[in-house]
């Protein structure tokens, strides 16, 4: 079922699939929207109740002003599960909504029974990630988005993958272009001043899940194998032969790695 509902005082699009079973709430990452997990949401459901959010500024949900902290976002997602009656969750987040996921958890982390990343991580942005993201405003700012919708679907994924799963790539690259334009400079300034969180994931006694790919180009192995090293209380799978977008390269592994997760 989908539905639009008012949180944290803006409209948000969820698709819940109902259900008695342990409840799991996807966020997607940046350029994706709640459709970007259509073909994984059966994988999980059932067992579980699963509900996923399209994070304002992207999808269908609203943007609101110009820029979306990482602290609103977990907000929005505080009041969608409000609405939705739901007192308990496992968070998964990929990418982009696993930042908004580790602010959740540092914000409301009773709410919580577990916190997924899905090729995220609890770091900052670098100087240089930063000036990535100022070139990616510039590019949509001047009208040209056309290009992100061409480099960073494809790059989202392990390069023997891509010819395999163009369809993926190109529903991704349509995605980008249907996006608001101001919702995605909403959301670059938002993620390039998010804080540092690794000693929150470290001092919590919430059961973790990282999921990382070998073939990443976004969080290269070297990169998350340094940010691991910080988080020796974390489950931790590695997916072989996937890059940032494991739950479409690897959807079976990815899946069942998350339901032995949310079982123990």
């Amino acid at each position: 079922m989908e539905k639009f509902i008012i949180a944290a005082d803006c409209a948000v699009r969820v698709k819940d699939t109902g259900g008695d079973g342990p409840v799991i709430v996807l966020l997607h990452g940046y350029l994706e929207s709640i459709e970007v997990w259509d073909d994984f949401i059966p994988l999980l459901s059932p067992p579980c109740r699963v509900v996923a959010i399209d994070l304002p500024g992207h999808g269908i949900s609203e943007v609101k002003g110009e820029i979306h902290t990482m602290e609103f976002l977990a907000d929005v997602v505080h009041g969608v599960l409000g609405e939705l009656g739901i007192g308990h969750c496992c968070l998964a987040g990929h990418s982009m909504g696993g930042y908004a996921a580790l602010e959740f958890l540092r914000k409301y982390p009773d709410m919580l029974s577990g916190l997924v990343l899905l090729h995220s991580t609890p770091n900052a942005d670098s100087e240089a990630k930063r000036e990535q993201r100022q070139r990616e405003t510039d590019l949509v700012l001047a009208g040209k988005k056309e290009l992100l919708s061409r480099t960073n679907p494809p790059k989202g994924f392990h390069n023997e993958n891509r010819r395999r799963l163009k369809k993926y790539i190109d529903e991704l690259a349509d995605q980008v272009m249907i996006t608001e334009d101001e919702g995605i400079v909403a959301l670059l300034r938002g993620m390039s001043g998010r804080r540092d969180l690794n000693e929150t994931m470290q001092k919590s006694a919430l059961p973790q899940l990282i999921i990382l790919g070998r073939g990443d180009e976004y969080i290269t192995p070297d990169v998350a194998e340094a940010m691991l090293v910080r988080q020796p209380q974390a489950r931790v799978v590695w997916l072989d032969r996937a890059g940032h977008m494991g739950f479409l390269e690897q959807p079976g592994e990815t899946a069942r790695a998350i339901l032995d997760f949310m079982a123990c």
